[in-house]
């Protein structure tokens, strides 16, 4: 068992430290609003810290899961960040969904200082990170992913290095990208099928057993039919990771159309006051 530290106790990265500590690792926890960090202590054990550089002392693995580029930068190389106390050998293990450039900066400064970061960004979303069955996409060095696989194990069903810094996120934006285009189709067909008067749940039930079948389709097509979202990964997050996906685009010279259109939906959706709503929603704007 480890001592590690875990940053960001979101609606991800409550569940996942907990399954740490129900694993028997030695948790310590930091979060911007400390009434979080207490009440993961109240029901976890372990302790909380009142910055990441305190979390991150002693420890040999250290966790981040925040919401975006500048939050990782503020919570690693800000005032009182996480690397002005990891120790020598260390791996820093972020799960947040952020830039390849970021990745790859806070990797070679990591190197710098005498330890390893590994971009981790993780698919499966809340009731993943609940169940504790993420798939986790890995950038970075080979023998720190040797070390850290079997503690991010904790928490997930798949752990895969896929390459050096920044593979990991590249990954995600890759797994966005087919998420969303199976999204806006599964909603325009379901909106097809309930103005041509179909019983959908039996269409969908029916479908999930052929081609078209899809997590999307199985998970959350029938709270789709019920016009319910309130299930997951939000809108507002959804688009913070298409604009990485598509800056990362423009960067290599990739083509995005769909993503491009897709994003502009998700934006009609936050007009419509579904920011917080899940990503199922895209089906809003149809009915």
């Amino acid at each position: 068992m480890a001592k590690v530290a875990f940053i960001g106790l979101g609606v991800m990265g409550f569940p996942m430290a907990g399954h740490l500590a129900a694993k028997g690792h030695e948790v310590t926890v930091y979060n911007r609003t400390r009434a979080k960090a207490e009440s993961w202590v109240a029901k976890h054990g372990g302790a909380f810290a009142d910055t990441p550089a305190r979390a991150a002392e002693g420890a040999e693995f250290v966790f981040s899961c925040v919401g975006d580029d500048p939050d990782l930068r503020e919570v690693t190389l800000g005032s009182n960040g996480s690397f002005e106390s990891m120790a020598k050998g260390a791996i820093h293990i972020d799960h947040t969904t952020a830039s390849a450039k970021i990745a790859r900066e806070l990797a070679a400064t990591a190197v710098e200082r005498g330890f390893h970061l590994l971009d981790a960004p993780v698919s499966g979303g809340q009731s993943g990170a609940e169940n504790g069955v993420l798939t986790v996409m890995v950038g970075g060095d080979a023998a720190a992913f040797e070390r850290a696989q079997p503690v991010i194990a904790s928490f997930a069903r798949a752990v895969t290095l896929l390459g050096p810094s920044g593979a990991g996120q590249l990954a995600k934006m890759v797994n966005q990208i087919c998420g969303v285009a199976i999204m806006e189709g599964l909603s325009e067909g379901i909106a097809f099928g309930l103005k041509s008067g179909l019983d959908m749940k039996r269409v969908l039930e029916c479908l999930s057993k052929g081609a078209a079948t899809s997590w999307q389709m199985e998970n959350r097509g029938n709270t789709m039919v019920d016009d319910k979202f309130d299930f997951g990964f939000a809108v507002d997050w959804m688009r913070k990771d298409l604009r990485i996906a598509m800056e990362q685009a423009r960067e290599i010279g990739a083509k995005l159309p769909t993503i491009e259109m897709i994003d502009g939906f998700y934006a009609e959706v936050q007009k419509m006051g579904g920011g917080r709503w899940d990503t199922t929603s895209l089906i809003r704007r149809l009915r």
